[in-house]
């Protein structure tokens, strides 16, 4: 009885405010959004509804504070788009009209309904109604929540001192914070020292080597070369890092960690006959230029050479540009050399680039497109291919054979993604955690990644990326202290066994074992609320705040 009652009062106070977004006609064209808001004021504990051409724009969010003050609001439904895209901002708009944040319910009324369901408009109107109904069940068992804080250390680490580490520590230094750059190698400048010219025609170990100088001297900037990370542990913010140095071990808090490891270019020996004299890779071609040892009258470039196969299918991106790049070089060194480039599809990315492969051709260097289903064959100084163009099998004597073979990822990149908890993909460079809206953060909090340890990438594309890197870790670190969300885990220690399943599907680390209590527990900065041990713990003492079993329950019940 007194359950009902609690219930009952918690209805009589509620005042829910529900805003249905027409989002132009993404949503509005596809399911009737007035009906939808109109079905919204019938529901229990409603107290107001409007219908908003766009709910996200400057006028939607101002509507939005209103009447939370105008209406005594202590919940709020906002129906539209991606939560993953706009909770932060709806949920943000309410704490600024003074409602706990943690109040806002939203409901996806664009992904689930309008472009599910179109030319369906019946049953997409209709489905909203659902999602609408059981939006406003859930806001009803909402709780208020206060922020996560935790202290920052304005430090970070950088693991790798090629183009994209030197350029992260130099933007980071230049904002005033501290820098550890850890390079493995006995110099800074990883690939770009062995490099001849860069895609400007200036020197690429000259530029490095400036570069390189020039972070090193810097006041802020603690270089580790000959140095590997061997063990990274604890939270944004608030990272133990040690590192193996030829002096021994250094160890150092930091508050955010870079990885800028890059990738190697392929070097397999057999590769369409490489043999490292007459068949050689585009990287050993910069090492003959560079070193003046470049011999040959007629040249053959191969591109996708140990690329986009079944062992490895992605582009490198970067082969073509490399393979122009050197081919316009030799052009240039050497007039009367042939030079032909054979290829599946040019990826010239970008003015600049396209420009470059018109500048070539204008040169009177070769190009020639091949089956990629059918691999070129190098024999006796020829590369014999089927030309798809012509439809006919097509012979090129050459003295010299370039393989455009792709950047690989390091064998040690497993190695470092386990120091931190990140993944790789197949390929194994390194996963951010969104492509489009995240490219340059790990899941992880904290830790970032820029460069070829991401996937192949330019000097250029590096240098921008390591300059981004720096922007999201100052963005963190110049706060006055670290403030997260409260959507995380939590374990009752009354009822919680000890069995520690809950550790084993944890993949932030954010769960421990007390062995005084012999229970488990959550360490609340690290946890990302997954849900994972929620849904696995077997006496139900691992529970997800915002998502406990009576807030799903009540959407359940709605339905």
């Amino acid at each position: 009885m007194d359950m009902d009652k609690k219930s009952k009062n918690t209805q009589e106070n509620l005042r829910v405010g529900v805003f249905i977004c027409d989002c132009g006609s993404n949503i509005a064209g596809h399911l009737d959004c007035a009906a939808v808001t109109e079905y919204a004021a019938t529901l229990p504990g409603v107290v107001f509804t409007k219908e908003n051409l766009y709910t996200c724009s400057e006028s939607g969010i101002v509507e939005i504070k209103k009447a939370i003050t105008d209406n005594n609001l202590n919940r709020v439904v906002v129906a539209s788009c991606s939560p993953r895209t706009h909770h932060p901002l709806f949920s943000s708009s309410c704490a600024e009209a003074g409602l706990n944040p943690y109040l806002f319910e939203m409901v996806n009324i664009r992904d689930q309904c309008s472009w599910v369901h179109m030319g369906k408009r019946d049953i997409a109107t209709s489905k909203a109604k659902d999602l609408v109904r059981m939006g406003v069940a859930k806001s009803t068992a909402l709780e208020p929540q206060d922020e996560i804080e935790s202290s920052l250390i304005r430090k970070i680490l950088v693991i790798g001192g090629g183009i994209a580490g030197l350029s992260a520590a130099e933007a980071l230094t230049g904002m005033g914070l501290e820098v550890i750059l850890v390079e493995k190698e006995e110099q800074f400048g990883g690939l770009m020292n062995e490099l001849h010219l860069l895609e400007d025609g200036k020197s690429s170990e000259d530029y490095i080597t400036d570069l390189a100088g020039k972070v090193a001297a810097t006041p802020g900037i603690t270089p580790l070369i000959g140095s590997k990370v061997t063990d990274i542990n604890g939270y944004i913010g608030n990272f133990s890092v040690t590192v193996e140095t030829p002096n021994g071990p250094f160890k150092e808090t930091v508050g955010c960690v870079v990885v800028a490891t890059g990738a190697v270019p392929l070097v397999e020996k057999g590769l369409l006959g490489h043999n490292g004299d007459n068949i050689i890779t585009q990287f050993e071609l910069e090492k003959r230029l560079k070193e003046g040892t470049f011999k040959g009258t007629s040249v053959t470039m191969i591109q996708c050479a140990g690329s986009r196969n079944q062992e490895r299918e992605y582009c490198s991106r970067i082969c073509c540009l490399t393979a122009v790049k050197n081919a316009m070089h030799i052009k240039r060194q050497f007039p009367l050399a042939t030079v032909n480039v054979i290829y599946r599809d040019m990826q010239m990315y970008g003015d600049e680039k396209e420009q470059m492969l018109w500048d070539a051709r204008g040169m009177g260097i070769h190009f020639d497109v091949y089956d990629g289903a059918t691999t070129p064959v190098v024999a006796d100084g020829t590369v014999t291919f089927d030309q798809v163009v012509l439809g006919t099998k097509k012979e090129i004597k050459s003295d010299l054979v370039v393989l455009s073979t792709p950047l690989v990822a390091r064998d040690d990149a497993p190695d470092v993604a386990g120091l931190m908890r990140v993944p790789t993909d197949k390929n194994g460079f390194f996963l951010e955690a969104h492509a489009k809206l995240r490219p340059l953060d790990f899941a992880a909090d904290g830790v970032f990644v820029c460069g070829s340890a991401r996937y192949p990438a330019t000097s250029i594309e590096a240098r921008t990326q390591g300059f981004g890197v720096a922007s999201r870790v100052g963005a963190i670190l110049f706060k006055d202290k670290l403030v997260k969300s409260a959507i995380v885990a939590e374990i009752h220690e009354e009822t919680c066994v000890g069995c520690m399943g809950c550790l084993n599907v944890c993949p932030y680390d954010a769960i421990s074992y007390n062995s005084k209590t012999k229970t488990c527990e959550v360490k609340d900065i690290l946890c990302k609320g997954c849900g994972n041990c929620a849904s696995t713990c077997p006496s139900h003492s691992a529970i997800l705040r915002g998502y406990k079993p009576e807030q799903l329950l009540a959407q359940i019940r709605a339905m």
